[in-house]
């Protein structure tokens, strides 16, 4: 079959004064009429940078094409002048819509933005466009959603309008950035299943940019796997997967939290006091009124009661907006609490909110989503951690730098990096010295709210295997909140699934995965991405739309 998109050669180089970097090397890669074209690999490998060289969207003027040529139906691009083609014949989506979406411009203004430049429509004909393109991606009230801003969408409905952004000059080729990245597992799924459909509804053809091997194993046609500006392997992706010939592919693969398997575990001690002891806790946060209206609450969660013993690991689980960061944030007394109580230790958060935060600062820690902007870009790691420990004041002076070591050698981390600042480590790096920051005041339990969300499956099983570690040898508890329930699965022994701020369901993991009690975690289940080509997305279980526009 012709090529639709052929890449012959292509090279891209880093040039600063006397300073030149390769970043591409050499890449060549086709895109056949209809496919999907899987382009997997971890942050830094190239994957995003390629689509862009190809679209002309190069992000710095120190960022040049050398050599390679573009062509699309056997007619070779000028990747100088892409005006006409992007947009046009490949459309473009992003990892975060948040970003890319005009927060100031109504969503329907921003499709028909595209279809008055490029097509001529009136402003008339293009929302009537821009309405049937938003049915099309899957929003309920699609005239509602056309006068609607994107702060006022869930991260799947954004995605979904970005989406529909990119259709709405009927481009032949799709150009998918990341988009299921930081989505849920149903969210993902739904998503994932859209752009199947798009693709067979409209003959699309698509390149999905993604570093987990489940998404590309469910959805796509064939695969190429790329590592430090190079394409090491690419095939047929049921070939591939089922006999990986480079040692990165066959590494991927391995780290992929569908096969990985679960370490062990030190028993929860039962015999003493909980850590945590939650009962009947609520939190509701207000959502205006006043003098004409009546004054609304949201309640986000709501009656929680729950046990947390000694060295237990638990995984907290649930879709975006299910209530797991707010129920760790009252946990730690850092949101109000509207009702219920709080006990660390048998200390009562409400009752002696003073004594029991010193406790908590003493022996809990968190672990954020975000590694980058959790910590101070002005400090190196050493200053970062020699501040936590002066300030928890059990660390002599003489014993900080000492410590210091002592911490970057518990979570991998060579001493040098003591010296450096975050912007020059990775992602995995980084999540890694947020960890030694929280062992810094010897917790006894550690809350790691998404911390893995944003990270390569190849990091994201270095940063478990550390907790598995810590947790095996010092008794750690450690409560893991995350969407991703494959990784719940292989590191925490316990499992709590919230929905709408309840807890909907509690039990050991291999019981809860392997009988669910309750529909919502059977669904939660079955969308969990699993290297298996012949599954199909979201277990083949229809998951409902759960969005619309905020009221």
């Amino acid at each position: 079959m012709t090529a639709q998109l052929a890449i012959e050669g292509l090279s891209v180089v880093f040039r600063e004064d006397d300073e030149v970097r390769p970043l591409l090397e050499d890449i060549s890669l086709t895109l056949r009429r209809g496919e999907i074209l899987g382009l997997v690999g971890e942050s830094g490998s190239g994957k995003s940078l390629l689509c862009r060289a190809v679209m002309g969207l190069l992000p710095s003027k120190k960022l040049q094409v050398t050599a390679g040529a573009v062509a699309l139906d056997g007619q070779a691009l000028d990747l100088s002048q892409m005006q006409g083609v992007r947009g046009r014949r490949i459309g473009m989506i992003f990892q975060n819509p948040t970003s890319h979406l005009d927060p100031v411009m109504r969503i329907g203004g921003q499709i028909s933005e595209g279809l008055i430049h490029h097509k001529g429509m009136t402003a008339a004909a293009a929302k009537t466009e821009a309405v049937a393109l938003l049915a099309q991606v899957g929003f309920a009230d699609p005239a509602r959603a056309f006068g609607g801003f994107s702060h006022q969408f869930s991260g799947g409905m954004r995605q979904r309008a970005m989406i529909a952004v990119a259709l709405a000059c009927d481009p032949e080729i799709l150009i998918a950035d990341e988009p299921t990245t930081a989505l849920d597992v149903t969210i993902q799924a739904q998503i994932l299943r859209l752009l199947m459909e798009l693709r067979d509804r409209r003959g699309l053809s698509i390149i999905l940019i993604t570093h987990d091997l489940g998404v590309v194993a469910q959805t796509c046609d064939r695969i190429a796997v790329m590592r430090e500006g190079r394409v090491v392997e690419q095939g047929e992706k049921r070939a591939l997967l089922a006999a990986p010939q480079h040692p990165y592919t066959r590494a991927l693969i391995a780290s992929h939290p569908s096969v990985a398997t679960a370490g062990d575990h030190l028993p929860p001690d039962r015999d003493h006091q909980p850590v945590f002891e939650l009962k009947g806790l609520e939190v509701r946060f207000p959502l205006g009124g006043g003098l004409l209206r009546k004054r609304r609450a949201l309640r986000a969660v709501k009656e929680v009661s729950l046990r947390i013993w000694p060295g237990e690991t638990v995984g907290i689980v649930g879709e975006s907006g299910s209530g797991k960061s707010t129920l760790a944030r009252a946990m730690l007394g850092l949101t109000p609490i509207t009702s219920g109580q709080v006990l660390f230790e048998g200390s009562d958060l409400a009752a002696d909110r003073t004594a029991t935060l010193r406790r908590l600062r003493s022996g809990a820690a968190m672990v954020f989503q975000d590694p980058f902007n959790s910590l101070n870009p002005r400090m190196t790691v050493g200053e970062t951690l020699a501040e936590v420990l002066r300030t928890q004041g059990e660390t002599p002076e003489d014993r900080i730098q000492p410590r210091i070591g002592e911490l970057l050698d518990m979570v991998g981390l060579d001493r040098s990096f003591a010296s450096r600042r975050p912007r020059s480590l990775s992602g995995g790096q980084c999540q890694r010295a947020g960890i030694a920051r929280a062992l810094a005041v010897n917790p006894r339990v550690i809350l790691a709210d998404e911390c893995v969300a944003a990270l390569d499956v190849t990091i994201q099983a270095q940063i478990v295997d550390l907790f598995r570690q810590l947790t095996a040898t010092s008794g750690l508890t450690l409560i893991f909140i995350a969407h991703d329930l494959a990784i719940v699965r292989n590191l925490c022994e316990r499992v709590v699934v919230m929905h709408h701020g309840e807890v909907v369901e509690d039990g050991p993991s291999s019981r809860v995965f392997a009988r669910p009690e309750r529909a919502y975690t059977a669904a939660l289940i079955a969308a969990i991405p699993d290297i298996d080509p012949d599954r199909p997305i979201n277990g083949g279980t229809p998951t409902p739309n759960t969005e619309e526009l905020a009221t």
